[in-house]
Parts: structure tokens; sequence; C-alpha cells
């Protein structure tokens, strides 16, 4: 069972390369990770897989981008959450393999029918541990409570949860202690962390081999 960052963004898009995030995730608990976008082959450290994000506005343009080289070539496909229709949608697209950024939407963007659908196509939804970490207030207790509205969700309908620090340096990264902490601020359990924490080995087996970015 490989413990996985699900979602990590090094230079260029963030300040430290994907050899020192690699580094850095090995010794804070990790397997492997899942580096958004192209990167180079850290010389050592844990598995680094590829991810793809889609951001899009419709169904159609979620269709479309899938079909992109960049897209194809991912270990993990996600696609930006948006509002209820679009969700429902989007998590029956046949190459969509988690949809991120929950926190952003609006209560009840992620409903039953959205979770019904998911949990038969093995549609994860990821935990973010950003939110939790860099906002305060208001904002913070928000993002709280749509982690709780989608826990209860995946404990009725079973679909798969996937936990990603959204790192863009190592200053923001943590280690698997510190993660299940976090999460039991909206009442996930020991178990279902080790389980989210697991799942990205889930989604791309069998289907596909873990392929190291290159």
């Amino acid at each position: 069972m490989k413990i996985t960052d699900a979602s990590v963004r090094p230079y260029p898009a963030g300040d430290s390369s994907l050899a020192r995030i690699a580094a850095e995730a090995a010794e804070l608990g990790f397997d492997s990770i899942v580096a958004i976008g192209e990167g180079a082959l850290p010389g050592r450290g844990p598995a680094v897989l590829r991810g793809a994000v889609i951001g899009a506005a419709s169904h159609k343009e979620v269709i479309r981008q899938v079909r992109e080289p960049a897209v194809r070539r991912a270990d993990v496909v996600f696609v930006n959450a948006g509002d209820i229709s679009f969700n429902r949608a989007v998590v029956s697209v046949k190459e969509v393999q988690v949809l991120r950024n929950i926190h952003t939407t609006r209560k009840n963007a992620f409903d039953h029918v959205a979770a019904r659908s998911a949990a038969e196509r093995g549609v994860a939804v990821d935990i973010s541990m950003v939110p939790l970490i860099q906002y305060r207030g208001t904002k913070r207790q928000r993002a709280l409570q749509r982690y709780e509205d989608i826990l209860l969700l995946h404990r009725r309908y079973g679909f798969p949860l996937t936990i990603s620090s959204g790192a863009c340096s190592i200053l923001e990264q943590r280690s698997v202690r510190e993660i299940r902490g976090l999460c039991a601020l909206f009442g996930m359990t020991g178990v279902e962390v080790s389980e989210a924490l697991a799942s990205v080995g889930r989604l791309i087996e069998p289907e596909q081999p873990v392929r190291v970015v290159g």
C-alpha cells in the first residue's frame, strides 16, 4: 500500500524543485507523489507520478481537453470542481480520475447524484490541505464544512478520497502524522486517512502501471 501525496506543484509552478519536494516527501513518510505538470526525474526518493489538471467551464471542454497529449500522458487526471451540473457530468467522463478543489465550491455542488456516479466509476474527490493550512477564520471554517459534507457522502456511497498537500515548496509539505491531525478537524478517522492516502495507487492500477516522470 503506497502512501501518496496526491498533488504537489514543483518549480516552475512553485518555488522548490521536483527533486527537493520528492526528497522531502520521503522524509515526511510518503512512498510516492503526484507532480502537476512536467518535471525532471529526481535522482532518488519516492516514486513520482505525473498529474494533469483540467480547468474547464463546461463538460464539452473537459471532453476536448482529455484528448490533449499532455493529459493523455498523465498518470492521474484531475478536474477542477464547478457547479452541481458540471460536477455531475464530469465524474462520468472515462478519463477523469479525481475531482479537485471541492473546497472552492458552494454547498451541495457535489450531491448524492454525483457521489453515486463517482462511486460507480471509481472517481475520487480530493481533500486538499491548502485551505486547512493557509486559510483563517470564516474561509477556513467553510472549507472544513465542505470536507465534512464530502466525508458523509463518502461514507454513504463509497467513492474514493485522495489527500493532497498542494505544496508549491518544501515549506508547505506536511508529514503523514500532521495530515492525520488536520483531517481529524472535520471528523476523518485514522483508518479513513490511511485509505485516502493509498487511493492513488488503486486509481492507476491495474489499468496503468506506475510510471516515473522522465
